[in-house]
């Protein structure tokens, strides 16, 4: 059986991110996770950048695909957003590149790290935005700015997620949807 070259790279790299960042990652450490030689990575990557885009862009197409899996046709649109925004935010905080990166972008700032997460964030933004398209189309929700609900929608779960239990009691799901459908949706829905 061949081995992929490639994939054990990509692994490795993911691995180096999620341990030590992108800024302390090395090309030769890479080479040494992967058992290969860096000429080897230089093959298939021209570069550390290029080799984390590549680790990036496959991260947020899972994002995605987990946010996907959890809308329901039968469901409502705060259901359904509130699924998805769950979803995106549980596996943030289940992975531990997302973990890393988070962490190296507040405590360092590299500049491609920040870039990154400004990315996944544009990503939910985008994601969510459309699901908000969608219910105004449809009339399930009144007319209102897509991105900039998306924006806030995020921003509040990401609070009521991560910032909450900084000094109180972590929320569970059902008092975090509870509190999203009497911040947000009650506002936004045609009663």
């Amino acid at each position: 059986m061949a081995i992929d070259r490639r994939k054990q790279i990509l692994e490795a790299a993911t691995n180096s991110f999620s341990l030590f960042g992108y800024k302390a990652t090395t090309m030769d450490q890479v080479a040494k996770l992967a058992n290969v030689g860096k000429g080897t990575i230089y093959t298939f990557f021209k570069n550390k950048e290029e080799l984390f885009d590549e680790i990036v862009s496959s991260l947020l197409n899972e994002m995605k695909r987990e946010a996907e899996e959890v809308l329901d046709p039968q469901a409502s649109f705060s259901e359904n957003v509130h699924h998805a925004l769950f979803r995106l935010l549980e596996f943030r905080k289940e992975h531990q590149l997302t973990i890393k990166l988070h962490q190296e972008a507040v405590e360092i700032g590299t500049p491609a790290v920040s870039d990154v997460v400004n990315r996944m964030e544009k990503e939910v933004v985008d994601f969510v935005s459309q699901q908000i398209e969608k219910a105004i189309q449809s009339e399930a929700i009144k007319p209102c700015d897509p991105e900039m609900t998306a924006f806030v929608m995020m921003k509040l779960y990401v609070s009521l997620i991560f910032d909450w239990e900084r000094n109180h009691t972590p929320l569970n799901k059902d008092e975090i949807a509870n509190l999203f459908e009497q911040y947000l949706i009650s506002g936004l829905s045609r009663r």
